[in-house]
């Protein structure tokens, strides 16, 4: 038995029962937390967790995380950011972050759900970061492409 907050970040979680009470339970089950869905957990800090349920970021405190019961999905990759791949990895675009036009000129460059992209070069300081998708070269800086959350390649 293990809980939201106890778990490493950027994997891929089930819920199998939430232990809270009433009012608690319903109001999680309003923003879509049920049983049977699948979340991961972006950031934890500060006593504050981070998750992605469906295409949406929901903030929780440490109390609801630790009462939201989880087991991994198995023959699944790991959830990353773009800029985290290394030279020649390849990943799945699992869901475009950002706001307004930030995100909107992400997925007009081609950037969109279940689109395979490949990390092709590398600046000496790591921005920006070049990835073929979709049969040609885009250049990225790495503030935009920590806006694309990948899942990585079984094969590595």
């Amino acid at each position: 038995m293990q809980t939201l907050a106890q778990v490493p970040l950027q994997v891929k979680y089930q819920i199998d029962s939430i232990i809270a009470e009433d009012g608690i339970r319903r109001h999680l089950n309003h923003l879509g937390i049920v049983s049977g869905s699948q979340v991961v957990l972006l950031s934890l800090a500060g006593g504050n967790g981070i998750i992605l349920l469906r295409n949406s970021r929901l903030a929780l405190s440490q109390t609801i995380l630790n009462q939201i019961i989880v087991t991994r999905v198995t023959n699944t990759g790991s959830w990353t950011s773009l800029d985290e791949l290394q030279l020649t990895e390849s990943a799945r675009v699992v869901n475009v972050h950002g706001q307004g036009a930030v995100k909107r000129r992400l997925m007009d460059m081609g950037l969109t759900k279940d689109v395979v992209v490949t990390v092709s070069n590398i600046a000496p300081l790591g921005d920006p970061i070049e990835i073929r998708l979709r049969g040609y070269k885009l250049t990225l800086r790495k503030e935009e492409a920590a806006l694309v959350l990948v899942e990585r390649d079984e094969k590595g």
